[in-house]
């Protein structure tokens, strides 16, 4: 692209050289000629009128005297009546310029000039413009390159960002270069690179919480269906399929809240539900995980309470604070629940060391962990809250206690404090 706008613009300069400056030679070595001409008819009158005064006050006219009048370089012959004619100055060779003028006394000078004279200044002024013409086509292509990297170089920059984005690479760039057309450009591709970055960024983000969030209702489901090949038992083996049946229907509610939350985080779809139900389920879920770890689970507080949410959701959120105390934590795990405002709150608390301190302001940040792990529970249980018009709070560091504040809608049967202890 630069060689074809040096190329363009050193055409375009040239032609216009070409038929100005022809023209100009023509019109100047003309006028030259015609000034030469005319300088040579001035001499002849100016010589006639000397030898004119000479003649009429009877005094000498040779060439000793009228010399001195003659411009060096030309020669001059007078033609005076009865008498031999006068010559100053050497006859010049090949092509001249000539004129002659007449006196009142029947006198004749011919005065003429070597074209060579005319030939020179005719030289020297072609020489000139062919000095201008030649800075013009300087000038013409210092101004084309300048103007082909003014536009050529944002054109590969520009590609380069295009290429930058199809490997993969989707962040924008920022840049303009004060030609309106390439700036508009220019601020696509980077709308392109900011709209291609969160998408890449969302369907990450939606791998990484499938992962987390699938893992576990996995686990759950192939636990159950080891009870069933280890159990000859009809009972048995019909009470863990339909526990394992359960837990296929979660994973299709945990598959579903993904997909809704990849398409837009705020959408919920929030009912009213009984908070008894989920945190039951909740206790049958991650039994078999505490037994094997020798710890216990409890519950306590207020019971038959309704709250506002998607229940998939709060057993989500609940199964990631209990299995973080599983993970991180110690001793027992409570879960209570209990009533303050217009809100419901279900506490996740354990008898570990706690958050350590560095980590307490961050705790919900994505790949934020303490212990190797992914990083990505609490803050995709954050994230679950808040789609349904909760929150999801760190209440105390040490012991770690943990609350889901969720709506609350009135009681229907009577509210007895219990606790429950699986062990």
């Amino acid at each position: 692209m630069r060689r074809r706008l040096i190329q363009s613009t050193l055409a375009v300069v040239l032609v216009v050289i070409a038929v100005f400056g022809v023209s100009l030679v023509i019109v100047e070595t003309r006028t030259i000629t015609e000034s030469a001409r005319e300088r040579v008819e001035s001499e002849a009158v100016r010589l006639a009128s000397i030898v004119d005064s000479r003649l009429l006050l009877e005094e000498k006219v040779t060439a000793e005297v009228l010399r001195d009048q003659v411009t060096e370089d030309r020669y001059v012959v007078v033609r005076l009546p009865g008498r031999a004619p006068i010559e100053i100055g050497g006859k010049p060779e090949g092509e001249v310029i000539g004129a002659s003028a007449s006196g009142e006394e029947g006198e004749t000078v011919t005065v003429q000039e070597p074209s060579s004279s005319v030939t020179r200044e005719v030289g020297r002024t072609l020489l000139i413009i062919g000095l201008v013409a030649l800075l013009a086509v300087i000038a013409a292509v210092l101004l084309a390159v300048r103007q082909a990297n003014r536009l050529a170089s944002p054109l590969t920059d520009l590609a380069e960002t295009a290429e930058r984005l199809g490997s993969g690479d989707p962040r924008p760039r920022h840049r303009r270069y004060g030609v309106p057309e390439l700036d508009r450009v220019a601020d696509v591709l980077d709308s392109s690179a900011e709209r291609i970055a969160r998408m890449l960024t969302a369907e990450r983000r939606l791998a990484a919480d499938a992962s987390h969030q699938l893992r576990t209702p996995l686990t759950a489901l192939s636990m159950r269906l080891e009870e069933i090949t280890l159990t000859d038992d009809p009972e048995t083996v019909k009470d863990e399929a339909t526990i394992a049946l359960a837990q296929v229907e979660r994973l299709t509610d945990v598959v579903e809240r993904l997909l809704t939350n990849s398409r837009d985080p705020r959408t919920g779809s929030a009912v009213t539900f009984d908070l008894d139900e989920v945190i039951q389920q909740q206790l049958a879920e991650w039994r078999p995980a505490y037994r094997s770890a020798g710890r216990a689970i409890v519950t306590s507080g207020k019971r038959h309470l309704r709250a506002v949410g998607t229940p998939g959701a709060v057993a989500q959120v609940l199964a990631a604070l209990i299995e973080n105390s599983l993970m991180h934590g110690g001793g027992t795990v409570a879960l209570r629940t209990r009533v303050t405002g217009n809100q419901v709150v279900i506490e996740v608390t354990d008898e570990g060391p706690g958050v350590p301190a560095d980590l307490g302001a961050r705790i919900f940040e994505r790949a934020i962990s303490g212990h190797n792990s992914t990083g990505i529970g609490l803050a995709v249980a954050r994230d679950l809250a808040e789609a349904d018009g909760g929150r999801l709070e760190m209440l105390q560091a040490k012991p770690a206690v943990f609350g889901l504040f969720l709506s609350r809608t009135p009681p229907q049967k009577s509210r007895d404090d219990h606790r429950h202890t699986v062990r």
